[in-house]
């Protein structure tokens, strides 16, 4: 796109060559509002995280750019010369919308002076996209940080109730719309379950349970890895498949397997898993677990609805919003006991082929045009 070209939507964010949900995120909704006409160009960072506040081995996609975005990487996120430049620029550009994804306090300054900046133009309307306003893994600060942002922006669209209540903690004088996280249905179709699992190198005629995402302390995987040690599901032969890279210490998970003897019910493929490969996980599964221990929403089960498959979920954050229970899979208090439980009625009496069904027709509900609605309500 031609810098003097008119653009109707700025999307400020992560972006190609960065990697992960967020990317996935930004990419997705930009062909969204590309299919309904618009002129769309994404900002990205030249820097998302300093060394010190990224846990994995790269933050970079060895996989191609997505065809026919518009990507233009310029934000540092620690330099206050980078925010102001690329506030001028997206000033000069004159969008009639600037979204801004916002997850993480520590972004803050950087998200909140590009949009101070941008909408002196007169033109310009900021709204933000809230994962979390007030982060799972806290930090000194980080409540100063999220109001700066929350200052300049002029609308927001969260995607759980409880992020809604967190975000009124803040602002309750700036317009807000909930709707859910719209499905990921970028990572290609379902495919058939036993050619899934050959391509994995998994039995065709196993039991297999998916935990899929980066792994942090606060998405349960212990509880998890408890469950797996409980003697019915260990009987029923059931298996899970731990697909992400380690963003913490995976020491104690290696414990749990070790003390549990669990290395024959664990199939560990804990390096990042590329777009590519998502849709390989996600076919080879009967069932997708998130175990939480804190949560707001999660691009996790969007995925796992695209792709038809049941889950298990804990009561926490807005997970059961999205996961009818005895529909759509379970929703379990934050529990061991409670996980293993709804695993092995799963299993025992035969619920996937209804669960599915019920996906496949509850999956319409999270569109992306229903999205891109609602920040046309705000503005």
């Amino acid at each position: 796109m031609n810098d003097n070209q008119a653009v109707d939507v700025v999307i400020l964010g992560s972006a190609h060559p960065l990697r992960g949900g967020l990317a996935n995120y930004n990419h997705r909704l930009a062909e969204a509002y590309m299919q309904q006409g618009m002129r769309v160009k994404i900002i990205t960072f030249s820097l998302q995280y300093p060394g010190f506040l990224f846990p994995g081995k790269t933050q970079y996609s060895d996989e191609p750019p997505p065809a026919k975005l518009d990507i233009e990487v310029m934000l540092n996120s620690v330099n206050p010369l980078s925010w102001i430049k690329t506030g001028k620029y997206i000033k000069s550009l004159k969008p009639k919308l600037l979204i801004i994804k916002f997850w993480i306090p520590f972004m803050g300054p950087a998200l909140g002076t590009v949009a101070r900046i941008a909408k002196k133009n007169k033109r310009t309307k900021v709204i933000s996209i809230i994962d979390n306003i007030i982060p799972h893994e806290k930090r000194p600060g980080d409540k100063a940080l999220a109001s700066y942002f929350v200052k300049y922006a002029d609308g927001f669209i969260t995607m759980s109730e409880a992020v809604m209540t967190d975000l009124k903690t803040f602002t309750k004088s700036k317009p807000a719309i909930f709707t859910p996280h719209p499905i990921y249905d970028n990572f290609g179709e379902k495919i058939e379950k036993n050619h899934a699992r050959e391509l994995l190198n998994l039995d065709k005629n196993g039991k297999y349970l998916l935990f899929f995402g980066f792994i942090r302390d606060y998405k349960g995987l212990d509880l998890l890895l408890s469950a797996m040690a409980d003697e019915r599901i260990k009987k029923l032969g059931i298996k899970a498949v731990i697909a992400g890279e380690f963003y913490t210490d995976r020491a104690p998970y290696d414990k749990i397997i070790e003390d549990n003897h669990l290395k024959d019910n664990v199939i560990l493929a804990t390096d990042f898993i590329p777009d590519s490969k998502v849709g390989l996980y996600f076919s080879a599964a009967d069932l997708v677990v998130q175990p939480y221990k804190d949560a707001t929403q999660s691009g996790v089960t969007q995925i796992a609805y695209s792709f038809e498959k049941p889950m298990v979920v804990t009561n926490v954050g807005g997970l059961a919003e999205i996961v009818p229970h005895g529909k759509a899979g379970y929703v379990t208090e934050v529990s061991a006991k409670a996980i293993a439980d709804a695993i092995v009625d799963f299993y025992e009496n035969d619920r996937e082929a209804d669960m599915v069904e019920f996906c496949k027709k509850e999956k319409h509900k999270y569109s992306w045009e229903t999205l891109t609605e609602k920040i046309n309500e705000l503005i």
